[in-house]
């Protein structure tokens, strides 16, 4: 392989992940607006047709399943988006982001997910999962093929986690 071409594959890779984690960025983003009437069509154009969404380990493969395909995965969030709204806030936070491209339409990448949750009914719970996601490039764009979530820790939490409280700033 030609320096050229090297650095052809070097930049056409860095682009590849740069694109893979917006991917996954745009997913979590659009996560956090879950709401009744929630429009499901962005969030569904980031998974391939025959996307597999799933919860591994004791608590989240018992509590979210498997998902083979596209219209199975928009069922499940079908459910967030009925009345009555099942959160209040929703903020997911990812950290320790870890991306590879494998080839020109093959990358996978994992993140540790933290997630602050306060729910319609009052509770609030802070959790953490262990994201491992598989992509293709499919349509022109780098999509979820393979979403895999294990819960690393789930804590309910006393308060909600907005307090209308004012802000604390310094006197002027």
């Amino acid at each position: 392989m030609s320096e050229l071409e090297q650095l052809h594959k070097r930049v056409s890779d860095l682009e590849a992940s740069r694109d893979v984690s917006a991917c996954l960025h745009e997913y979590m983003r659009l996560c956090d607006h879950l709401d009744e009437g929630f429009d499901l069509a962005p969030l569904m154009a980031l998974f391939t047709w025959d996307a597999i969404w799933e919860g591994k380990g004791k608590r989240y493969a018992a509590t979210f399943g498997r998902r083979e395909g596209r219209e199975a995965i928009r069922t499940m969030f079908a459910r967030y988006t009925q009345p009555p709204a099942h959160f209040a806030l929703n903020v997911h936070f990812l950290t320790s982001e870890k991306v590879a491209v494998l080839s020109d339409s093959e990358a996978e990448g994992s993140w540790v997910l933290l997630q602050t949750s306060t729910f319609a009914d009052g509770r609030s719970q802070l959790s953490s999962a262990l994201l491992n996601v598989r992509f293709r490039l499919s349509e022109g764009a780098w999509k979820i093929a393979h979403f895999c979530t294990t819960s690393r820790f789930n804590r309910p939490v006393q308060t909600p986690w907005d307090n209308p409280q004012p802000l604390p700033v310094p006197e002027e």
